[in-house]
């Protein structure tokens, strides 16, 4: 059995297999699939599933009351459909190197956004963490960003995900932090198929080849990913900051190219192992908590404890 705090350590490690596994699912489903056709059947399903367990479950939807229910639509907007779309157009446009490139962002930007609307703080060392952090996906990425011939509207569209991503990450850590898991991401995820059904239907010329590897992909990243990986998200949001959350991203580019290697047989260079290690530890010195803040919280926990 594992205990609370353990599962609160490995949550992260987690996240980020599942994260970087939907980049290999993602190549695969587009090949059959329109990108916002299969961001929507994706967001539909994890919408239905968890409308299914919120009345097999008998859960009550009155903690959403108050215009919580907004709240967290919003964040499911900006964090799912926003953050899913776009990319997932990018992909189409331009190799899964640049858009994982663009999206290194992530930390920088929720870190500075959660400074300034959340009143959250960053020890020298975490700035100093993200930026190892950056090093890190650059060295695993640049090389082969540099090879690409990606074209500016793939690359704009990788932004305009991360931009939906960091906004909606930190509007949850603003408003949504109190709401019950359950009722909370079901209003996400119904929201931000709404936006995907809407926007496969008069911006794209949807089409689909439902082969085998067209639902397995689609499948693996409905259940595993929107559901399982984007619940660790938002439980390490409830416990933890933005910008310590979004850290652990700079981890994805590095795991999805192992798990590449593993997968697809393709063989990681010395320099890409060596941008997974600097991420790493950048991740780390984001993550880690100083010495002098666990003693205090230690202390406001229990006045006694030494």
């Amino acid at each position: 059995m594992f205990s609370s705090a353990k599962l609160s350590r490995l949550a992260p490690f987690a996240f980020v297999l599942l994260w970087s596994s939907s980049f290999v699912a993602a190549k695969i489903g587009l090949r059959h699939l329109s990108p916002l056709l299969f961001v929507a059947v994706r967001l539909s399903s994890c919408a239905a599933v968890l409308v299914l367990l919120m009345l097999l479950s008998g859960r009550s939807w009155a903690p959403l009351g108050n215009r919580r229910w907004l709240h967290c639509a919003l964040a499911g907007i900006l964090m799912n459909a926003v953050g899913l779309m776009a990319p997932h157009v990018g992909l189409t446009l331009v190799a899964a190197a640049p858009i994982a490139l663009v999206q290194s962002l992530t930390p920088l930007l929720t870190a500075a956004l959660g400074a300034a609307v959340l009143g959250e703080r960053l020890r020298p060392g975490q700035w100093l963490g993200m930026a190892l952090g950056v090093a890190g996906v650059a060295l695993v990425v640049g090389l082969a960003a540099a090879e690409s011939t990606a074209r500016l509207d793939g690359m704009a569209l990788g932004g305009l995900g991360v931009l939906g991503l960091v906004s909606g990450t930190v509007y949850f850590g603003r408003f949504c932090r109190g709401v019950p898991l359950l009722p909370g991401t079901a209003v996400q995820f119904l929201a931000a198929a709404a936006v995907a059904i809407l926007g496969a239907l008069t911006l794209e010329r949807s089409h689909a080849d439902w082969t085998d590897a067209a639902i397995l992909a689609t499948a693996w990243n409905t259940l595993a990913v929107s559901l399982g990986g984007m619940v660790l998200y938002f439980v390490l949001l409830r416990r933890g900051t933005a910008a310590r959350a979004t850290a652990n991203f700079y981890l994805v580019p590095g795991t999805t190219a192992i798990i590449t290697w593993i997968v697809l047989g393709e063989r990681l260079r010395p320099l890409a192992i060596f941008g997974f290690l600097v991420a790493a530890v950048g991740c780390w010195m984001v993550n880690r908590r100083a010495p002098e803040f666990v003693a205090r919280r230690r202390v406001a926990l229990d006045p006694g404890a030494p």
